[in-house]
């Protein structure tokens, strides 16, 4: 049986790279899909097992320069970013060693321009002749030192068929530098026939230091484009003081094992999920949840590995350890999400799979045409010099890299950027569906309520202290089990009360609770307990109340009813200013609850939704979401629990909250880590913003080659006279990658 698995390569350096491995694995038998990622530099694999290896794999690429490398979970990543950082400073070092030539060709060749048209001096003969002798070391320096990356491809070219960019920059310097070399050794016997003082000798030199240089800033921007996953894997902690055999020992985090009992100092980093056992202390989440108050921590809540703990020390017990924790979880989607590929990149991966070769064909017409047609106007030496200029300057300035760049850079930054938010997305083809969304259809419970019930309010009914009236709340409360007594009990801790013993407790099944307190018998239930009790109660006042949905409780002794208290799943805070910008940005709002009809209702007053849907069932928001995709509409859903989970599945984009259930998430293309609903608006304006960021590059990376190659090609020749020296392609190709790479960056100061 086929099984996934994703690959770091080596060797590749641009986008026709990603088309060569592409091509040539996918004839090899037993692989069922392969993609490659230029951006990321990876590839995912399927394929069968029993009939392809690792070893197979190689023996098909190493030979043309690429070669892939299993992907540690573990190690991986930071590896991956030093090997890249040491292959920065190598390209540097060859930069540092060209420029130098590159300037001073560059200087003589804008000083002779100067001279010929512009009225400069001329430059002292000496001098020149200096510099002439100097220019074909130079330029040997610069081709089979500096260049070597390049002929190594127009050697795979010729030896085994497969062209990238390295070819075309490979043959466009040897057809420059080994004209010029000609005409150096031949020059006596060439003067009849050719100009033998024009040479392409600094050509080559410029050429391959721009490109160079190019490179250098490409690779540089892609390693910020990675910053997001940097980030999250500093938050891994590397060790665990961990408590074995009742001695306190630090073990590497790898070591840690489910049900290890783990302290924590001041200070200290959260190294696995887990949940507290003994201390308690304030914890900042800010870098996994995005809240950037700490939150206080007591026995029996749960810690997230990579937090940080900001005061007091205490122990807990690891529940999930290794690439189960919720840091892990996130920085694999993340990644995955990173090297993955949106629709809207088919087209240029089409275009950039046939670019090679196009472009290698229309160099050789374009020389032919120039001395096809151009010797007999311009005679044989001026057009074999514009030939070979045109050949040179196509090869070079052809470049699919800014194709292949335009998409995955953006989609990078995007995606880290969501992650720095909390907004976790699945894959780039979500990202791209999320800015299409027409509707969306959220679950009230948890996403637009917090899904735990408060004490909303109080009322004494014969002038009683509150809080004396919430100390016999809280303590008939206490031994219950029940949401709504949760509720009491946490909203008399929250004011520090302490809470009395109760005797003679009883449990009233479906009518609430009965007690003693210190000598005094108090009752705790809903209108059916005061009823029973012969109590009477304003049932119209009561139904204003149940509207709202909130849920009354009435205390009573034996004489009357003392207070009722309110108790309701509240409004989110950041609910409603949510979804107006929601509705800013185009969308349709649909609530859709399992809750009663007067509840949803009043609710979606509160926070102005559009369509209300309540007591639905599992399958009947199911169906609502096919209802509204049959209608054309693209549909985000947002929930969090497990009867979500089909709906998030059906929808185009479905959001979990991070709060909610592990189906929920698992069901869902985009987790929100905080479960904040102003965060869906975050993440459709992402999706706009970075869609917008790769149409961009998309359409500089298209105009560059539009205009670029009939240029270098000399097509405005005729017209203008117009000829673009191959030097200024080469400089043209390198900005084309390098503008791309930092208009996605770009992406990252745009606010969401």
């Amino acid at each position: 049986m086929a099984h996934p698995q994703k690959f770091d390569i080596s060797g590749m350096h641009c986008a026709s790279c990603a088309n060569v491995i592409e091509r040539t694995l996918k004839e090899t038998p037993g692989i069922e899909n392969i993609e490659v990622n230029y951006g990321t530099e990876q590839a995912k694999l399927l394929f069968d097992p029993t009939k392809i290896n690792l070893e197979n794999l190689n023996q098909k690429i190493t030979p043309l320069g690429y070669s892939l490398l299993p992907v540690n979970k573990d190690e991986a990543a930071p590896q991956r970013g030093q090997e890249k950082i040491k292959e920065l400073a190598s390209l540097r070092q060859r930069l540092n060693s060209v420029l130098p030539l590159a300037v001073i060709s560059i200087l003589f060749m804008a000083w002779e321009i100067g001279a010929r048209f512009f009225g400069l001096p001329m430059i002292n003969d000496s001098v020149m002749n200096l510099f002439h002798h100097l220019l074909p070391i130079m330029a040997t320096y610069t081709l089979f030192i500096v260049g070597q990356p390049y002929l190594k491809g127009l050697y795979r070219f010729f030896r085994y068929g497969r062209a990238n960019m390295d070819t075309l920059i490979g043959l466009g310097t040897v057809v420059a530098f080994t004209y010029s070399f000609i005409l150096g050794a031949f020059a006596d016997e060439l003067k009849f026939f050719l100009d033998v003082n024009v040479s392409y000798y600094d050509v080559t030199i410029v050429v391959i230091s721009f490109i160079t240089l190019g490179k250098y800033l490409e690779m540089r921007s892609k390693l910020k484009t990675g910053d997001a996953i940097t980030k999250l894997l500093n938050l891994q902690a590397k060790t665990a003081l961990v408590k074995r055999d009742n001695k306190e020992i630090e073990i590497p985090i790898a070591d840690v094992k489910t049900g290890d009992i783990i302290i924590i100092k001041p200070a200290g980093r959260i190294p696995v999920d887990g949940i507290i056992i003994e201390g308690s202390s304030y914890i900042d989440e800010a870098l996994v949840t995005g809240e950037p108050i700490p939150k206080e921590k007591e026995i029996g809540d749960e810690v997230i590995a990579g937090t940080i703990n900001t005061s007091g020390s205490f122990s807990f017990r690891a529940t999930k350890v290794g690439a189960d924790t919720m840091l892990a979880r996130i920085i694999t989607m993340v990644e995955d999400a990173q090297g993955s590929k949106a629709p809207i990149q088919a087209l240029a991966d089409k275009i950039s799979a046939i670019f090679v070769p196009i472009v290698l064909g229309l160099s050789v017409v374009t020389f032919a045409l120039w001395l096809i047609i151009g010797a007999p106007i311009l005679g044989f030496s001026l057009a074999l010099s514009y030939a070979l200029a045109s050949l040179v300057g196509i090869l070079v300035i052809a470049c699919p890299c800014a194709l292949g760049l335009a998409t995955p850079t953006a989609i990078i930054v995007g995606v880290g950027k969501g992650a720095q938010n909390g907004i976790l997305i699945k894959d780039a083809a979500t990202l791209e569906k999320l800015h299409k969304a027409d509707v969306l259809v959220a679950d009230k419970t948890g996403t637009i309520t917090k899904g735990q019930p408060e004490l909303v309010e109080l009322i004494s009914l014969f002038n009683q202290q509150k809080d004396e009236l919430l100390i016999i709340l809280a303590a008939l409360e206490n031994k219950s089990e029940h949401p709504i007594a949760t509720a009491i009990i946490k909203a008399a801790k929250n004011k520090k009360l302490n809470i009395p013993p109760v005797d003679n407790f009883i449990s009233i099944k479906g009518q609430g609770v009965k007690g003693t307190i210190s000598g005094q018998t108090y009752q705790a239930g809903n209108l059916k307990l005061m009823a029973s009790l012969g109590f009477d109660y304003n049932k119209t006042s009561l139904e204003k109340e149940t509207k709202k949905g909130r849920t009354p409780v009435f205390l009573a002794n034996d004489k009357n009813i003392l207070a009722l208290a309110l108790v309701a799943d509240p409004i989110k805070a950041e609910a409603k200013e949510a979804i107006e910008k929601l509705h800013h940005l185009g969308l349709k709002l649909v609530m859709l609850t399992g809750d009663d009809k007067n509840t949803a209702e009043y609710i979606a007053q509160q926070v102005e939704i559009d369509e209300v849907i309540a007591e639905a069932l599992p399958q009947d928001k199911l169906a609502k979401i096919q209802e509204l995709q049959a209608q054309g509409l693209t549909v985000i859903m947002a929930g969090d629990g497990i009867n979500d989970a089909p709906a998030l599945a059906q929808a185009d984009i479905g959001i979990a909250m991070a709060t909610g259930t592990d189906v929920a998430i698992e069901s869902a293309g985009i987790t929100l880590l905080n479960g904040d609903l102003s965060k869906v608006a975050q993440a459709v304006n992402l999706s706009k913003i970075t869609m917008r960021g790769i149409r961009q590059n998309l359409f500089w990376a298209f105009i560059y080659n539009i205009i670029g190659i009939p240029l270098a090609a000399g097509a405005f020749y005729p017209l203008f006279g117009w000829l673009l020296n191959p030097a200024f392609a080469g400089f043209a190709m390198a900005a084309s990658s390098v503008s791309v790479v930092a208009n996605s960056l770009r992406l990252k100061t745009k606010k969401l």
